[in-house]
Parts: C-alpha cells; structure tokens; sequence
C-alpha cells in the first residue's frame, strides 16, 4: 500500500485524487458507488464525477471496512448500517494519528 497522505481541503475531488489517496482503481471507486447507496458524486455535462466531502467520508469507511478489516461487501453495507459510529471512529483516529505523523516528518526534516 502507498503511503496514505491527507487530502487537500475542497469542495470537490475528483475520481484520480481519491483514486490515488486510498491507492485504489478508478473502477473500484465506480463499482463502490453503485454498490453503496451513501455515495453521491456530481457529474458534469460530460459526465466527470466530482465527490463531495461526504462522498470522501463514505468511501473512506468503505475502504477501511473492506481494504484494511477484510470485509465482504456484503459484511462492509452490514457494519455501516449497525455500527457507522463506531467504524467512523476508526477512521477519524487513523486520520488523526496520520496528520500527527506528517507534521513530526515536517518537524524533523526542518531540523
């Protein structure tokens, strides 16, 4: 797996910028949304999708559900809909040890 970085603050990311943050296929992102209902992105006249902050949030418990717990599908949309607190905890703490260990990597290169 590649080194996870955080995303940068927009309102919308597209497909390639989730693609490579969670070291995924684009297919696999457009197979998870139609696969989960939670997954919204907007499209464009042409069709290109951009994802919104929620759309980031429900592909990022998907992918700790599936990628990093090994779920199933199946047991991934089972978790989500009886345990969405306790997975989206789960998350937000990796996020928030990842954004502790960037700014330690900063610290020390400017040492």
């Amino acid at each position: 797996m590649a080194e996870q970085r955080l995303l940068p603050d927009k309102i919308y990311y597209s497909i390639a910028e989730l693609s490579e943050h969670f070291d995924v296929a684009k297919s696999l992102l457009r197979y998870w949304e139609k696969e989960f209902d939670s997954i919204h992105p907007k499209r464009n006249r042409k069709g290109t999708r951009f994802y919104s902050k929620q759309d980031v949030e429900q592909i990022g418990l998907i992918y700790q559900l599936v990628k990093v717990e090994g779920h199933t599908l199946h047991g991934a949309k089972h978790q989500l809909k009886n345990q969405k607190k306790k997975v989206k905890a789960k998350v937000e703490a990796k996020e928030s040890l990842l954004k502790i260990r960037n700014f330690l990597v900063e610290l020390k290169d400017s040492i």
